[in-house]
């Protein structure tokens, strides 16, 4: 039997899965496959490298710290990005809270991050390399939100943020052979999402992109119909889906430490008190 691990987006709201991957460890539950799109990814690799309270460290250190995210960065000719760049993917994994590649490295299962691609509008799954430079450009491409970002050419391709075209990759988890699959959501259950606010602007930014700016117009409607979808799979018994019951006001770009914990602790009590129904899940 084939185990896997699905992380929704969401930036720092992300915090939430981290806490539920944190629960995981905490309980000895290891997947065999790992997919997860724009923050579900970069926070996903923490849970392959067996480093819990790596996330939380992370956020509530660097959340309030400008070379992390803030205004200056996307105005910044050699960023283009609200978030530092090399702050995020180089200093802080490399110098200020390591990650540890070796224990990455080694994890002897599948490792997938979601990018859209701008010339098909559709989901790439492309493997995450185990090496930092490989892993880090990887990481960048599927978390970069449109306007928020620069884009990211991987192998001649311009890539922006995973989120857009498959936001909840849990089909792609079930087309690897996964025959039971965990799903982390970074929203309540009775979310809706409406239309994108900024699409007119992001048509203007993308307009040599005809078919990235088709599927930013159907954004919503397919988020929402995965998420039906979804839950119609959990009802009958072939995922099991972990979502918070609030995001207790946590922004995307939330700087205030204090949520991020709480949102943090949401997340592992919600896998402790879910462990007998995890394990028994995943055999």
């Amino acid at each position: 039997m084939k185990t896997g691990l699905v992380l929704e987006g969401g930036a720092l709201r992300t915090i939430f899965s981290a806490g539920v991957c944190d629960g995981l460890l905490a309980g000895g539950v290891m997947t065999d496959y790992l997919i997860g799109v724009s923050a579900g990814i970069a926070y996903g690799v923490s849970y392959i490298s067996r480093q819990q309270g790596r996330n939380l460290e992370v956020a509530t250190r660097f959340a309030p710290d400008k070379r992390y995210m803030g205004m200056g960065n996307l105005l910044r000719r050699d960023n283009r990005s609200y978030f530092g760049l090399d702050f995020s993917f180089r200093r802080i994994p490399e110098e200020l809270v390591p990650f540890d590649y070796e224990t990455f490295a080694a994890y002897p299962g599948q490792i997938e991050a979601v990018v859209t691609n701008l010339n098909t509008g559709r989901a790439d799954y492309l493997q995450v390399p185990r090496d930092a430079r490989g892993s880090s450009v990887l990481l960048q491409a599927s978390c970069a939100l449109p306007l928020m970002f620069p884009i990211f050419h991987i192998d001649g391709q311009p890539y922006l943020d995973g989120g857009v075209a498959d936001a909840i990759p849990y089909r792609r988890a079930l087309e690897q052979g996964c025959d039971r699959v965990i799903v982390v959501l970074t929203k309540p259950r009775d979310y809706i999402r409406k239309p994108d606010g900024a699409l007119r602007l992001v048509e203007r930014k993308y307009r040599h992109w005809p078919n990235f700016c088709h599927t930013m117009r159907q954004r919503a409607e397919i988020y929402n119909k995965c998420r039906e979808d979804l839950f119609r799979l959990e009802r009958e018994g072939k995922v099991l889906v972990i979502a918070p019951e609030t995001t207790r006001g946590v922004s995307r770009t939330e700087r205030d430490v204090e949520k991020l914990r709480l949102l943090w602790a949401d997340g592992f009590q919600k896998a402790a008190d879910r462990m007998e129904e995890i394990r028994a899940f995943i055999g």
